[in-house]
């Protein structure tokens, strides 16, 4: 069987859960496409086919045959939820890079602050680090296009381009009080996501920000690193705040990192046979390419430790898929405290499978769940410990979007309409959500350029500060307004 399973899986490929172009996704790459086909309505293809032709010699102006039939294709397959997608040549090598973690680009990672960019952190070793940019320099023109006005995606876009083709940054630097031109020369870039660092004596903070195919080894470094500088770890926080997902495969290894060898992680349920399927922690489920494994490796260093040091598990509104799916299987095996707020509740698989060489498809294809059993699609993971944003309360949970708000989102698998409980409790939510977006445009009116929520894993990260508690044995400040948030479909 187990010979079996790993073929399997290796013809599957790699699986992905994240964040592409701002939609969370859970996703099963396949190398082949599917050769079956079900049957084809051939009057309602000659319904389409007849209003082609239509176009083609009726409309006002020539149109591209092409793009027409790229954008009938999109708009049949957006029709159906928010994560099933075809992807153009363009869309299919950003989703190869967001799941690589590596980009050709000047090394940046960024915000937007009155609508320019703000540099929140050169990466180590980018050109742009190289050139000298710092955190908190705001860049103002990208060549000749004025940043103002442009959306992140956009500003993105005219940074990335060709290896050794060169761009020019307007930056502007408030604390020495100029602006000043720096000309970079792109190259490919390697993302960080995962940062780590003993917090004080004893006790360690690691951030995982998505899971790309480089995740494990980076967590298996910085994991090594604390282990040298703290042998005797009495307490870790794993921070999955705000991280939208990425590959399973690395989602199942860091799990197997904490968990006994050969537990359930997760579960996937679809229609295709190849869509049922329980991921365990166990190498052959998450070691795509065989080879040495860096979890086995950081369980040898370690000397077991990592399977049993107090671990509290940091999550919000953001954390969504692979982050879900380790958060879950951590809790479901009472491994961890699960501490924030209820997740995003992305609970569905889509399997992309290439539609030509430079062209594909995302569908979905499954739903997953929990060791337990438990589908969180539309409800995310409710925390163990509730806790709020700051010391004052929330400032972002209401404005955040969900599974559950998305349009043609699915249901969790019961099939049961939405109740006039779920209604009002829509509704109200809409009222928080006005009332979040008035506190946070008069906090920035009075406190302009001040972040409103202090960094993650710095020393007035309130949240942080209470999983340190937990992990002390010392009093932690729990919500009293936040309360789980069920089960919810919208109705489209």
């Amino acid at each position: 069987m187990g010979k079996q399973v790993s073929h399997k899986l290796r013809i599957a490929g790699w699986i992905a859960v994240g964040a592409v172009a701002g939609a969370l996704t859970t996703v099963q790459l396949q190398a082949v496409a599917r050769n079956t086909l079900a049957p084809l309505p051939l009057e309602e293809l000659q319904q389409l086919a007849a209003v082609f032709g239509m176009i083609k010699s009726d409309y006002v102006e020539p149109v591209d045959e092409k793009k027409l039939i790229s954008e009938a294709i999109s708009g049949m397959v957006a029709s159906l939820d928010p994560h099933s997608q075809y992807f153009d040549a363009r869309a299919f090598r950003e989703f190869r890079e967001g799941t690589s973690g590596r980009f050709v680009g000047v090394g940046i990672e960024i915000t937007m602050e009155d609508g320019l960019v703000k540099i929140v952190s050169p990466i180590e070793d980018s050109p742009a680090f190289r050139a000298g940019l710092k955190t908190g320099d705001l860049i103002t023109k990208i060549d000749d296009t004025q940043v103002k006005g442009l959306s992140i995606s956009d500003a993105v876009k005219l940074m990335r381009g060709e290896p050794r083709t060169k761009v020019l940054l307007t930056i502007m630097r408030r604390d020495e009080n100029r602006t000043f031109p720096v000309t970079i020369t792109r190259e490919e870039i390697r993302t960080q996501s995962v940062r780590a660092r003993v917090v004080e004596p004893g006790f360690a903070w690691v951030r995982v920000s998505q899971f790309q195919e480089r995740t494990v080894e980076d967590f298996v470094r910085r994991v090594e690193d604390i282990y040298k500088a703290e042998p005797q770890l009495k307490g870790l926080v794993l921070d999955l705040r705000n991280d939208p997902g990425g590959l399973l495969d690395a989602a199942v290894a860091l799990s197997a990192a904490f968990l006994p060898e050969n537990v359930t992680v997760v579960s996937t349920n679809g229609q295709l046979a190849d869509s049922r399927f329980v991921y365990k922690a166990t190498p052959q489920h998450y070691l795509r390419r065989g080879g040495n494994d860096p979890i086995r490796r950081l369980t040898e260093i370690t000397r077991g430790a990592l399977k049993s040091v107090p671990l509290v598990v940091l999550v919000n509104e953001g954390s969504a898929s692979a982050s879900e799916i380790v958060a879950g299987a951590l809790q479901d095996h009472g491994r961890a405290t699960v501490m924030g707020s209820q997740t995003f509740g992305k609970g569905s698989v889509q399997t992309v499978r290439p539609l030509g060489p430079n062209t594909g498809l995302k569908l979905t294809t499954a739903r997953y769940y929990t060791p337990k059993g438990t589908s969180i699609q539309g409800r995310g993971i409710v925390p163990d410990v509730w806790l709020d944003e700051t010391a004052e309360g929330n400032v972002f949970a209401a404005l955040r979007t969900r599974e559950a708000d998305l349009q043609k989102s699915l249901d969790n698998g019961n099939g049961q309409p939405m109740t006039d409980a779920q209604r009002a409790a829509e509704q109200q939510r809409e009222q928080e959500r006005e009332e979040a977006r008035r506190r946070i445009e008069e906090e920035a009116r009075r406190n302009p350029g001040q972040r409103l929520v202090p960094e993650f894993g710095s020393a007035e990260d309130f949240q942080l500060q209470q999983a340190l508690n937990q992990l002390r044995g010392q009093p932690v400040q729990v919500s009293k307004t936040q309360t789980v948030r069920t089960e919810e479909k919208k109705e489209n």
